[in-house]
């Protein structure tokens, strides 16, 4: 899953980011309001956590401006502010969840999952496919009904597959979306993945990613894909 970060703390972001990454979520970070309006609008996030105090369009303002321009996902908002006050604006705004600095890592994504799944997700919290079940909740897999042993990038570039079954996904998508916005396109890293899923996933009588040659891959239970 992805995540928009808004933060101008470097420090801060550094240690969220990090921590997110190593939980599996794919993280973007900008630094100020008109740069979270302008990610938050042009790409498909599941989740945003924006803090309220940032520069040249500060938190409470961009977030008005998300949600009068229909953006539903869910914003966790983060302030230094601790005042019954400041929570009741930020809530009024349109936030789904609001935590105060400093936390702790473990609050942080115990806040995360919960908005997360929160209904409705737009594809549901278990998705299956072929012999595949992904429990978006407990984010796992499995195959054949045991779990599979899979690390952080394999099941995110898997669930990515499983959100987009039967549609023919570019290397720039897989690679913005799994990795990150500044992806090395000429990087070979989303096939060795690949290959690594493969053993992983399919059988000698069923394939499931197929190779669309000079355009990417498409995950998908027919032959001829």
């Amino acid at each position: 899953m992805r995540i928009l970060l808004v933060e101008d703390d470097e420090s801060i972001a550094r240690f969220i980011a990090k921590g997110l990454g190593e939980s599996g979520f794919v993280v973007d970070h900008v630094t100020d309001g008109l740069q979270g309006f302008n990610y938050a609008t042009s790409t498909q996030y599941d989740l945003i956590i924006l803090d309220m105090l940032i520069p040249r369009l500060n938190g409470i303002d961009l977030l008005g401006e998300l949600r009068q321009n229909n953006l539903t996902i869910p914003i966790l908002m983060l302030t230094a502010r601790s005042s019954i006050a400041d929570r009741v604006q930020g809530l009024n705004s349109g936030a789904d969840d609001y935590l105060t600095k400093p936390f702790a890592f473990d609050e942080l994504i115990a806040r995360v999952n919960a908005l997360l799944r929160r209904p409705p997700l737009q594809t549901g919290l278990i998705i299956q496919m072929a012999h595949l079940e992904l429990d978006v909740v407990k984010r796992q897999i499995t195959s054949f009904g045991k779990r599979l042993d899979l690390r952080p990038k394999e099941y995110v570039l898997l669930e990515f597959f499983m959100r987009h079954p039967n549609q023919v996904l570019t290397r720039t998508q897989i690679g913005e979306n799994v990795w990150s916005l500044d992806f090395y396109h000429e990087s070979n890293v989303i096939d060795v993945y690949i290959g690594i899923l493969r053993k992983k996933i399919e059988t000698k009588d069923l394939k499931l990613i197929h190779t669309v040659r000079s355009v990417g891959y498409i995950f998908s239970e027919q032959a001829d894909a």
